[in-house]
């Protein structure tokens, strides 16, 4: 029994030590790129320690259990998980710096990997759209996420899901700074991420009053605050990828730069 509950401890620490492991290796990877005299942009780093520093509050074991028996924590969780964490990272574009790091063979295959079909589809926005959203609609207006209170295995799968989708979302709306497989429009990726923040806040306002999820043991109070958080929570992310995205544009040379409106009829 002893060592049994060791393990489950063990269990509960490894993916802070992974996000340990993942920031250790990127910021080595950032410090021979400047030795080599290739440069890497200190800011990219900041917003990658940053992304880790949140993910690592998130995945710390007390968090975690506060997360799973609370549905405020874990709503605070999918908040940092989702959507903040994976913009930091996308912005300190790990994959230009994984490319730059690798030998020349092995980064000319991740590079075709990248240009591969499963990947093409996942990193286009409505596809992104329907993994990041629709992911949580099948959680919490299904059974879904009482299942995952009782099985572990669920629980750190969908916590891996909120990341993943996460990342993918932010990568496809933003299309940089890593280059993005598809060339698509400002105003089509602007138009996806309204779409989201219109998902995003019907979802809470279903829980608020419908108060799903259902199947637990969560007071209305608590489920309504939790949706709260969502609905608010969510705007605030959101509005966050749309100012990086702004920030972006405006940082493209005048020539290149894409019309954010469209022209005016004459």
């Amino acid at each position: 029994m002893h060592a049994h509950t060791d393990e489950i401890t063990l269990l509960a620490w490894l993916p802070l030590a992974l996000v340990g492991l993942i920031t250790l290796t990127y910021l080595l990877a950032a410090r021979r790129q400047r030795r080599r005299g290739n440069g890497w942009n200190r800011w990219r780093s900041a917003f990658f320690l940053l992304g880790s520093a949140l993910l690592a509050q998130a995945v710390a074991p007390p968090v975690m259990a506060w997360a799973h028996h609370d549905l405020n924590g874990h709503m605070v969780l999918h908040l940092v998980m989702g959507m903040l964490a994976p913009l930091a990272w996308v912005l300190a574009a790990p994959v230009t710096l994984l490319l730059r790091s690798l030998p020349q063979a092995a980064s000319r295959r991740v590079a075709g990997c990248l240009r591969s079909g499963p990947v093409r589809v996942v990193s286009h926005p409505l596809s992104a759209l329907l993994l990041n959203i629709g992911g949580m609609y099948l959680l919490y207006l299904t059974p879904l996420y009482a299942l995952s209170l009782h099985n572990a295995f669920l629980h750190y799968w969908v916590h891996l899901h909120f990341l993943v989708a996460g990342y993918l979302f932010c990568w496809a709306i933003l299309a940089g700074p890593d280059a993005s497989p598809h060339r698509l429009s400002l105003r089509f990726r602007l138009g996806v991420l309204f779409l989201s923040m219109a998902a995003h806040a019907l979802l809470g306002k279903l829980m608020y009053g419908y108060h799903w999820p259902r199947g637990t043991d969560h007071s209305v109070a608590e489920i309504q605050a939790a949706a709260q958080m969502m609905y608010y929570g969510g705007d605030l992310a959101e509005v966050l990828l749309a100012v990086a995205l702004l920030i972006m544009w405006l940082r493209t040379p005048v020539e290149r730069r894409e019309a954010l409106l469209p022209a005016p009829l004459r």
